[in-house]
């Protein structure tokens, strides 16, 4: 069984956010096509979030969480997510199947500061 919970830690590197993940080779792995947009939006609270943050997310429901993203559409591999409040937009690239084995019909986010 695969985690319910995954966590990565997004931070600000060259105009853009990114995310490491050792498990995935993957380094400095850009949010692109909305997406940054709706970070800004999600960590609009969090001081000095683009020093880094804590994405905690999940295809469920968990306490706490603070956003919830739909499902729109697949695209070039990745796949469109939309958030009700406020109205945006995003494309999450195919890394996110390194997470899901399918692109789930909602992902549920919170962010939290790092430390």
């Amino acid at each position: 069984m695969s985690n319910v919970l995954m966590v990565i830690a997004p931070y600000w590197h060259n105009g853009t956010w990114v995310f490491d993940d050792d498990t995935h080779d993957l380094v400095k792995e850009p949010f692109v096509a909305g997406v940054p947009d709706m970070i800004d939006e999600l960590v609009e609270d969090i001081p000095n979030a683009r020093d880094g943050f804590r994405l905690i997310f999940s295809a469920t429901p968990f306490p706490g969480y603070q956003k919830e993203l739909v499902w729109v559409s697949e695209e070039m591999g990745g796949n469109w997510y939309k958030s009700v409040e406020p109205p945006m937009e995003g494309w999450l690239c195919p890394a996110l199947n390194y997470y899901f084995e399918a692109a789930p019909e909602k992902i549920f986010v919170k962010p939290e500061p790092l430390g």
